[in-house]
C-alpha cells in the first residue's frame, strides 16, 4: 500500500461560456452569438458560474495536508492517474465515464453542479458531501466495464460502450464471429458493445427499436450487451448475428474487411485504435472494474 498523502485530482470540462469566449473573443461578440440563436448569455454565464461554485466548494472540503491535481477533460489521454489518487468528476455524468478508461480501481466521486439538470446517473453527489465521501472513499461500488484488445497489443477501455466502425459514414466491412461460434460477414454502420451502466444510453436507443433485443445487464453484472447498428443485406453479407450478451470470459471477434476501421469508448473520438484490412479485435468484459462513490 502507498505511504504517500492522497491526492484529489478534479476533473472537469470547459463550460460552455469558456468554449464561446475561446472561440469569439469577447462577452459582446458571445452574446451576439446567442442572440442570433434565440438564446442568452446570462443563462449561460450562469451555469458557468454554477461550475465554478462547485470547484471552490470541493477545494474548501479537501484536507489542507492532502495533495491536489486537476484535468480537463481534453487533457485526460496525456494525464498520469496515481494509485493513491480520489477522483472528483466535476460535471455531467459523461464526465465520469469519459475518465473511467483512464484509472486502475482508484475512487471516482461524481458531483454535479446544477441539480435538476443533469440526470445524476454516475454524478450523484453535491460539493457539499465531499468531506463525508472522502472519509468512505473505500466504500466505493465496482461498476462493470468493457475492453477491446486489439492483435497488435492495444487495449481500450469504456464505462458505457466501445463503438466499432468507419471512420466517416461509409458502411463498415468485417467478419463477426460471436462467442458460441457463429460466423458472418457483414456491412453495417458499426457496432455497440454497452455495460449495464451505458445500457440507458446509446444501447437503449437501439435496443428500443428491436423487437427481440436481448435484455440488458445492471450497472455491476459482469455482462454486456452488444448491438449491430444497420446491418446490409447482400448476397455477400448479413443480418442474423446482429445483438446478444456477452458474459465474463466472453469474446466477440471482429475481423476487419476495411481498410480502415475506428475504436472508441464512451465518445472519446480522439482517443481510438484503428484496424486495418485483416487486423482481429476482441471484445468483452474488462478485468477493470471502476469504482464509484
Amino acid at each position: 500500500m502507498s505511504t504517500l498523502t492522497p491526492r484529489v485530482v478534479v476533473v472537469t470540462r470547459r463550460s460552455e461560456l469558456e468554449e464561446l469566449l475561446a472561440r469569439h473573443g469577447t462577452r459582446g461578440a458571445a452574446a451576439y452569438f446567442l442572440r442570433q440563436r434565440g438564446r442568452d448569455l446570462d443563462e449561460v454565464t450562469a451555469r458557468h458560474e454554477a461550475l465554478r461554485q462547485a470547484m471552490t466548494e470541493v477545494s474548501a472540503a479537501v484536507p489542507a495536508e492532502w495533495r491536489r491535481g486537476h484535468v480537463e477533460r481534453a487533457d485526460l489521454p496525456r494525464f498520469l492517474f496515481a494509485p493513491e489518487d480520489v477522483i472528483i468528476a466535476i460535471g455531467q455524468d459523461g464526465l465520469v465515464a469519459n475518465v473511467a478508461k483512464y484509472l486502475d480501481g482508484q475512487p471516482v466521486i461524481g458531483v454535479d453542479p446544477e441539480p435538476g439538470r443533469n440526470a445524476g446517473v454516475l454524478v450523484r453527489h453535491r460539493a457539499a458531501d465531499i468531506p463525508t465521501l472522502l472519509n468512505h472513499r473505500d466504500d466505493a461500488q465496482p461498476r462493470t466495464m468493457v475492453v477491446a484488445r486489439l492483435d497488435d497489443g492495444q487495449e481500450l477501455y469504456g464505462l458505457n460502450e466501445i463503438y466499432i466502425g468507419h471512420a466517416s459514414h461509409q458502411s463498415a466491412r468485417y467478419v463477426i464471429r460471436t462467442p458460441q461460434g457463429e460466423t458472418e460477414r457483414q456491412s453495417s454502420s458499426g457496432l455497440i458493445a454497452g455495460t449495464g451502466t451505458g445500457a440507458t444510453g446509446w444501447c437503449a436507443s437501439i435496443a428500443r427499436e428491436r423487437a427481440t433485443a436481448p435484455p440488458v445487464p445492471s450497472p455491476e453484472e459482469p455482462m454486456l450487451c452488444w448491438f449491430v447498428r444497420e446491418a446490409w443485406p447482400s448476397p455477400a453479407t448479413g443480418v442474423t448475428c446482429d445483438a446478444g450478451l456477452l458474459k465474463d470470459g466472453d469474446q466477440l471477434e471482429i475481423t476487419s474487411e476495411s481498410e480502415r476501421l475506428v475504436v472508441f469508448a464512451d465518445g472519446l473520438e480522439n482517443d481510438a485504435i484503428e484496424l486495418s484490412w485483416g487486423q482481429k479485435l476482441r471484445v468483452g468484459v474488462a478485468a477493470r472494474r471502476l469504482k464509484l462513490l
